[in-house]
């Protein structure tokens, strides 16, 4: 007799022509972000699935706000499939919004080419990829045509990269939804149980323009900045001597990843910008971290003439950390992942951060699951030439499946 788990695999095998083909169209409406104008990528995700029967809710976050946040539309998507009564909702939620190409690409960064086994563009590793990942687990899931209970929704959003509150943060914020577990785009040979907290800063350094030739009449902004950037640098060595307990989490990080100012060579700089990014292990404070980093910054800088600070922050985002039900998540995960990779997956932290941790604050179980490759690198995700190998597509999409009937499929 065939079981359950032998025909999901089965069709899922059978309409794998057809989740690539669904892959590349996701892949191929450009979503870059900046200038993060997304929303007629949710238009084209949605009249995608409508040809499945699905409707996808379309939730439109309010133009001034979406503006005042830095980007231009933001449209989330949640699909829902309600069962009988009794059993959890799973929401499986991927983001669509992706940071733009770059350069030194071999392939088109939106064309969704497929080359020795792979589909290169931007996204197809991190996360449209699981858009199909999901999309086809649930349709696989449905195609058993055996009782099911719970509900399954799928949440497709568009704000990681700017931090997720206005993607999965705005849903929960509105409580248009509440499941009870979440499994978040992530790679096929490792389920992430927990991932490190982020302090984003902005630091404008005010001083003084000046004649180069006299540099005396002005205040140096420049140099001010120089002084903040000697003392966040100076204190990565102390950063390296705090170790995390979590598997795969090592040190907290500091950096200063764009510097901007001046207004000619022959002028001393009266204003200078900079944005910097701590990463914070999940046993730190994030609000500790915040206060003693501002104290930092103003000390480097405290008594010099004519300077003046202003440090705005533009993200705090809390570390996710595992929650009483996600165990099962990761049982399951794994049990399945035994079945269909013929190895057993590791559950670790990571020290990347995800809008995952949104449904973690929140008291839900939370993990990253999906289509993608052993380590990030290995995808090329955030750099020229991303990629997904096909065969973990097929797998995670089997393994996912597999999983949701796990929690959803009448005992």
């Amino acid at each position: 007799m065939t079981t359950h788990a032998e025909k999901i695999t089965a069709w899922i095998d059978e309409h794998f022509d057809e989740e690539v083909a669904f892959l590349q169209k996701v892949v191929q409406q450009p979503t870059d972000t900046p200038p993060g104008n997304n929303g007629p990528h949710a238009d084209l995700v949605a009249q995608l699935l409508q040809a499945y029967g699905w409707n996808a809710e379309k939730h439109a976050v309010p133009k001034d706000q979406v503006e005042a946040y830095g980007m231009q539309s933001i449209t989330n998507l949640i699909v829902r499939r309600p069962y009988a009564a009794g059993g959890p909702t799973v929401a499986l939620n991927a983001h669509g919004d992706v940071v733009p190409p770059g350069d030194n690409w071999t392939y088109p960064p939106y064309g969704g080419q497929i080359d020795g086994g792979y589909m290169y563009g931007r996204a197809t590793a991190v996360s449209k990829g699981d858009f199909a990942t999901y999309v086809f687990a649930a349709r696989a899931l449905e195609a058993l045509g055996i009782p099911l209970k719970g509900q399954l929704e799928l949440h497709f959003t568009y704000d990681e990269e700017f931090g997720g509150l206005l993607g999965p943060g705005w849903l929960l914020e509105q409580q248009l939804t509440k499941p009870d577990f979440v499994i978040a785009a992530g790679f096929s040979y490792g389920i992430v149980t927990a991932h490190n907290a982020c302090l984003q800063l902005e630091i404008t350094v005010h001083g003084k323009s000046g004649h180069g030739s006299m540099p005396e009449t002005g205040h140096d902004a420049l140099q001010a900045a120089n002084k903040i950037l000697n003392a966040i640098y100076g204190q990565l060595p102390e950063l390296k001597k705090i170790k995390s307990k979590v598997a795969g989490i090592d040190s907290p990080t500091m950096l200063v990843g764009r510097i901007d100012g001046g207004t000619n060579t022959n002028v001393v700089p009266g204003k200078v910008v900079m944005k910097m990014d701590r990463r914070m292990i999940p046993e730190e404070d994030p609000v500790a971290v915040e206060a003693q980093v501002r104290a930092l910054i103003e000390d480097a800088v405290r008594g010099e003439p004519g300077i003046r600070l202003e440090i705005r922050r533009l993200l705090l985002s809390h570390a996710l950390r595992p929650l009483p039900g996600s165990e099962q998540l990761v049982g399951s995960l794994q049990k399945n992942a035994q079945a269909i990779l013929g190895e057993t997956i590791p559950a670790l932290g990571t020290p990347l951060y995800a809008d995952a941790r949104l449904y973690g604050e929140r008291g839900i179980p939370a993990v990253l699951y999906g289509a993608g490759p052993r380590t990030v690198p290995e995808s090329n995700a955030k750099k020229a030439d991303e990629r997904l190998a096909l065969d973990d597509l097929r797998k995670a999409s089997k393994i996912v499946a597999l999983t949701l009937l796990d929690f959803l499929g009448e005992k």
